[in-house]
Parts: structure tokens; C-alpha cells; sequence
């Protein structure tokens, strides 16, 4: 069995509406999704599902499936690309959206968009993070484990210390998990960074307290194994958050809320895997020339080869 890749991109219609201005980071312009479909490929993943929006799929679609054109899987097969669209009216027909909502549904919304596609243990990312060849691997590992069951889950937990940015404080959602590993928890924090104590701080968004933090606790990244079970679960969860919110204009339906409610209801687990992998992205602006810097260096060190493909 090889998992599917599913990768959230419908968030990124500004920098991939328009395919030149796709920003490439690596020595040879690779974007930040080719480095995660190598290191899915190389983890045994057979198929990538991209979320995208309707305006550039087309476009996506085409550039796309001629850069990897001679991405063979680990069996020797060719990688299969789908591409599905996430937009506001994609909600149960006994909605009515509001016509003033602009905002989109939020990642778990995202991720319900390839159920008619996905009818295997899959990993959802990000599009713009960059997450490390170990990660892919433990998360390879675990949705060939979990090919026969049901209602059981995983986040890669990242070492907080090995997401933050140099250039501004960061928002991360802090793992909370009992003694067997399984998520209890995510608690968001705002604003993390170093501060000139050399302590790491941020604050609650809960109770808004700032306060210090283990640099060693885990943290989500957004990066996620399921089985195909979760999407009739969490479909279940978004008619009832509508039920509450289809009038709201901003609130969103996110992969943690989702997970939460399963724990909570008894119908799924969720385990905490931990990750020695260091994540990194363009968080701000100023992160880029580092970005640029770190992807020569894993170049350098024989980690990836130039170009990618």
C-alpha cells in the first residue's frame, strides 16, 4: 500500500495565481513543495492530491504535471497527481452561505474537498512548510501500519525550538498529550520567540498570559496522517459547526478543532509522533534570504541533489 500526499495550496493563490511568481528557494528555483514531494516519494507515497482554488487550477494543474512528468514512485510507477478545488459554496446543500462571507472554511474544510478521491492512509501538509526527509519517513511508516484500521490518527509533533524564526515572533499550537502518546490537547500560543534572557516565551491565546515555554515541548506544524475514516467523522463535525457559524463571517473549521472533537465525542485517538527534522519556511519576509541559505546547505551536504528533477 502506498499512502497519498495531500497538500493544502488553496491558501496560496498569491503567489501561485500566477505560476511565475511561484518563488523558487532552492539553487535551482525549487519550491518548497518540490522538497516535500521528494521526500514523500522517497517515503513510499504513490499519489499527490492537491487542494487548490478554482481561479488557478487549470494553470497549477499544467505546471505541475510537466515539472514531475518522470517522478517515478519507489516501485517504479508513475506519481499520480489529482487536483481538487476548495470554495465557500462547497458546503452541504441545507446551507445557505452568507453572500458577505469572503474568508474560505479553513483547513479541515480544505481537507474534506479530496474525500471522493483519497480512499487511503494519507498525510495532509502545508504547501509553503517545509518539514524534513525524517518526517515523511515516520509518517510513511505510520499510514502503512494503519492501512487496516480505523478512528486512530497522528500529528508530527516538531521540537518547538526547531520552528521558530529569526525575524519575528511565531504562532504555534502546543501539544498537550498523555502517557501512552496520544493527543489530549493543542494549545495555541502567540508571539513566540526568544527574548534577551534567552528564555522561550509567548503568549496564551486562551487566556492571553504570557509565558514561558519548554523549547523542547512539541508543537504542530500542520502536518497529519489519517485513514479515509476521518472524512465522514469530520464531515459529521462540520454540519454542526455550520449549524452554529454558517452565518459567521470569519470563523474558520480547523484540522485541530476537528481532531478535538473526535477525542472528546470517544470516536478517534490521535498520536503524538515526534520529529527530529527542523522545519522552516517564509514566515516573514525578512526569513527568505535564510530559507535561500539553508536549502544551498542542504545541498551542499548531499542531503538533496540540484536540480531536483
Amino acid at each position: 500500500m502506498k499512502p497519498t500526499l495531500l497538500v493544502l495550496a488553496a491558501g496560496m493563490g498569491s503567489r501561485y495565481g500566477g505560476l511565475k511568481q511561484m518563488d523558487g528557494l532552492g539553487p535551482s528555483g525549487e519550491t518548497i513543495i518540490d522538497y516535500s514531494i521528494h521526500d514523500a516519494v522517497e517515503a513510499g507515497f504513490g499519489k499527490v492530491v492537491y487542494i487548490v482554488r478554482e481561479y488557478f487550477k487549470e494553470q497549477m494543474e499544467e505546471h505541475v504535471k510537466a515539472k514531475y512528468k518522470d517522478v517515478k514512485t519507489i516501485d517504479g510507477s508513475p506519481l499520480e497527481f489529482v487536483f481538487v478545488t476548495q470554495e465557500l459554496d462547497r458546503i452541504p446543500g441545507r446551507f445557505t452561505l452568507n453572500p458577505a462571507r469572503e474568508k474560505p472554511w479553513g483547513t479541515a474544510h480544505a481537507v474534506l474537498m479530496a474525500k471522493d478521491v483519497i480512499h487511503e492512509p494519507f498525510a495532509v501538509i502545508n504547501g509553503d512548510d517545509f518539514y524534513g526527509k525524517e518526517s515523511f519517513r515516520i509518517l510513511g511508516d505510520w499510514c502503512r501500519d494503519h492501512e487496516n484500521t480505523t478512528s486512530q490518527y497522528c500529528i508530527i509533533g516538531f521540537q518547538l525550538d526547531h520552528t521558530l524564526s529569526e525575524s519575528g515572533g511565531v504562532s504555534r499550537g502546543i501539544c498537550a498529550y498523555d502517557k501512552e502518546g496520544h493527543l489530549t490537547d493543542i494549545v495555541e500560543h502567540l508571539g513566540i520567540k526568544v527574548e534577551a534572557d534567552g528564555a522561550v516565551r509567548g503568549d496564551n491565546s486562551a487566556t492571553g498570559e504570557h509565558v514561558a515555554l519548554d523549547e523542547k515541548a512539541l508543537c504542530s506544524m500542520n502536518m497529519w496522517g489519517f485513514t479515509p475514516d476521518y472524512f465522514e467523522k469530520s464531515a459529521a463535525i462540520f454540519e454542526a459547526f455550520l449549524e452554529e457559524n454558517i452565518n459567521e463571517l470569519k470563523k474558520e473549521y480547523y484540522i485541530p478543532y476537528a481532531i478535538d472533537c473526535m477525542i472528546k465525542e470517544g470516536i478517534g485517538s490521535c498520536d503524538v509522533l515526534s520529529t527530529p527534522s527542523h522545519w522552516f519556511g517564509v514566515t516573514y519576509k525578512e526569513d527568505r534570504p535564510a530559507v535561500v541559505a539553508k536549502f544551498a546547505e542542504l545541498v551542499r551536504e548531499g542531503i538533496y541533489p540540484s536540480p531536483l528533477y
